[in-house]
């Protein structure tokens, strides 16, 4: 089984040191949200991540979840965490203090976010879906239902689930088959079969509450028609006691290649009751509201199962012995691993690339956070264009490296990490679902691309966000090397934006084919532009803890020299068109 130790110190520096965006800052509610309280809520959910939950991965995969007479079973050992990470009210960590939560800002659950992925994936799951229901209920449904069900659902007794893939329909949900049917009282009956429901179905909460996208029998075909209804397992009474059972069954769980302690369930709605969210035929604007948050949380997943690949790397890269170094310091024929530069240098792509990754993210959620509290409606609009822009990036890009590094790190470990016994094989295979699910990465880059650089200009602010804020960085001569080699790439992506939209108007294809190119180079320009961030910062404070700042100096010059130059590759690749790739007859 791996080893995890929260990285809190890297954790604690991003809220100390990066948490300097005005607007962030200007938010009155998170005014009281200071160093300590951060520190002693990592330092406990650390705890729990490292002594309960990460036991659980090596059980749910050992012990997969079942399906026995209509009942689906958890792994050994679930339920018992679940009750105890719910009595501590890790649900309630985000959620409005209205309906019993703590209120913290993302920037700290996003952190506790990185920790449950990092210790397991499978387990994180039942609770995150009921985050993003309880989000997506929060901004569109009726009071009356807000008081009904999310109370339960952030104190963590009523689980959440997001139902839209059907065995018709998985990206193009306009072709769903599942319809609804207005009843005299308002409610509708739900019938239709949903498939890969993430835990569709379990034995952890009283009751789960389906969000079902659906067509209701007097609206249009396509994504036009679409409506969003909640769903409940078991049907709630007035006084907001559990009834009878509603007409949902489970068809099958899902036998996977990862994730196996997560039911992933097909579900059956047999006329069941449900409550309309939000405007008739407007569902997917509603659903949304889930699945864009969702998205970012799969990013920050792909970012914790590489922490935790990294960090066994590390620690037998230090421990296993095999061959002699050029300058070899070992007096019984061998040096440890770690002393050989190739494995150095796979060691030093993980590092650089998911420090990066986690002070991007950290600059994510206090954008979002911006974007939905911020007294300016002006700042947050631009907050919102902002994290729409980057949301498919730091969805695509941290889960793609995800899968680089989870592959490296078995690389690192050779023929143990092969076998079932170090865990990292696991680790590979529970992050192979996440560049899929929630959108496949490929659709992310389309969508990136054709709706959110080609149709508006968020692009353009973002990038001179980054100029405005790097032009400055020329009192150091180490720093000023840095952000020039930042101001070229950002020429690169600026060229390659104008690229696109010259292909736009006569060669379509080109532009499709470019789509994950440009992610790229945008993804690593924004890992660049948090580097430099940290790099300045570190300069800046080098004298009070010398070996923390040398290192994030070190790594900062690493990922410039090592890693940014991959933007040149994905450039030149796409802007190579598309001609030999439509030609291909593939007979």
């Amino acid at each position: 089984m791996p080893n995890y130790t929260a990285p809190i110190e890297d954790m604690m520096f991003l809220f100390d040191k990066l948490r300097n965006n005005q607007n962030y800052n200007e938010i009155e509610k998170y005014k009281e949200v200071n160093t300590e309280l951060v520190k002693d809520i990592l330092s406990e959910a650390a705890k729990i991540n490292q002594n309960i939950i990460l036991p659980l991965a090596k059980s749910g995969d050992e012990n997969p979840t079942v399906l026995e007479n209509g009942v689906v079973r958890t792994p050994p050992g679930y339920k018992e965490a679940y009750n105890k990470f719910i009595e501590d009210g890790w649900t309630s960590l985000s959620c409005d203090p209205k309906y019993g939560g703590q209120g913290m800002p993302k920037t700290v659950s996003a952190f506790f976010d990185e920790m449950l992925s990092s210790a397991s994936l499978s387990f994180k799951l039942y609770s995150e879906l009921s985050i993003g229901a309880y989000n997506c209920i929060n901004h569109h449904a009726n009071e009356e239902i807000k008081n009904k069900y999310l109370p339960k659902i952030v104190e963590g007794k009523w689980s959440g689930t997001m139902c839209l893939t059907e065995p018709v329909c998985g990206t193009d949900l306009g072709l769903l088959k599942t319809k609804a049917v207005e009843q005299p009282d308002g409610t509708f009956k739900i019938s239709g079969q949903k498939i890969f429901i993430t835990s569709g179905d379990h034995d952890l909460t009283e009751n789960i509450i389906h969000l079902v996208i659906a067509r209701a029998t007097d609206s249009p075909k396509g994504t036009k028609g679409i409506s969003l209804f909640l769903v409940p397992k078991f049907q709630v009474k007035e006084n907001g006691e559990i009834g009878t059972r509603n007409g949902i069954s489970t068809g099958s769980i899902e036998s996977k290649m990862g994730i196996k302690g997560s039911a992933t369930c097909v579900l059956n709605f047999d006329e069941a009751v449900g409550y309309m969210i939000g405007p008739k035929n407007k569902g997917l604007n509603s659903m949304f509201t889930m699945m864009n948050l969702e998205r970012i949380v799969v990013g920050i997943q792909g970012l914790g199962i590489s922490e935790i690949a990294y960090q066994n790397s590390l620690s037998y890269a230090k421990e296993r012995k095999q061959g002699k170094t050029h300058n070899s310091k070992s007096s019984n024929g061998a040096d440890n691993i770690i002393e050989h530069a190739d494995i150095r240098k796979s060691l030093l792509n993980m590092k650089s690339i998911i420090e990066g990754e986690r002070a991007l993210c950290f600059w994510l959620s206090q954008q979002t956070e911006v974007s939905l509290y911020h007294e300016n409606a002006q700042v947050r609009q631009e907050a919102s264009d902002f994290v729409s822009l980057m949301t498919p990036v730091v969805k695509t890009m941290f889960t793609d490296l995800g899968m680089e590094i989870t592959s490296e790190a078995m690389q690192v470990h050779g023929g143990y990490g092969y076998t079932k016994d170090q865990g990292i094989e696991q680790l590979y295979r529970d992050n192979r679902i996440t560049p899929i699910y929630e959108g496949t990465n490929s659709v992310q880059a389309i969508d990136l691309v054709f709706r959110k650089v080609l149709t508006n200009r968020t692009l353009e602010k973002f990038i001179s966000l980054l100029q405005n804020e790097i032009k400055d960085y020329n009192d150091n001569v180490e720093l000023k090397r840095l952000s020039n080699i930042l101001n070229e790439k950002i020429k690169l992506l600026l060229d390659f934006s104008k690229w696109l939209d010259d292909k736009l108007k006569n060669q379509k294809d080109d532009v499709s084919a470019a789509c994950n190119d440009f992610l790229k180079v945008l993804g690593y320009v924004a890992l660049g532009f948090s580097w430099l961030k940290m790099t300045k910062v570190s300069f800046d404070n080098s004298s009070k803890n010398k070996n923390f700042y040398e290192e994030k100096i070190n790594t900062a010059k690493y990922f410039f020299d090592k890693i940014l130059p991959r933007i040149d590759s994905h450039y030149h690749s796409a802007i190579a068109g598309s001609e030999s790739l439509m030609k291909a007859k593939f007979n």
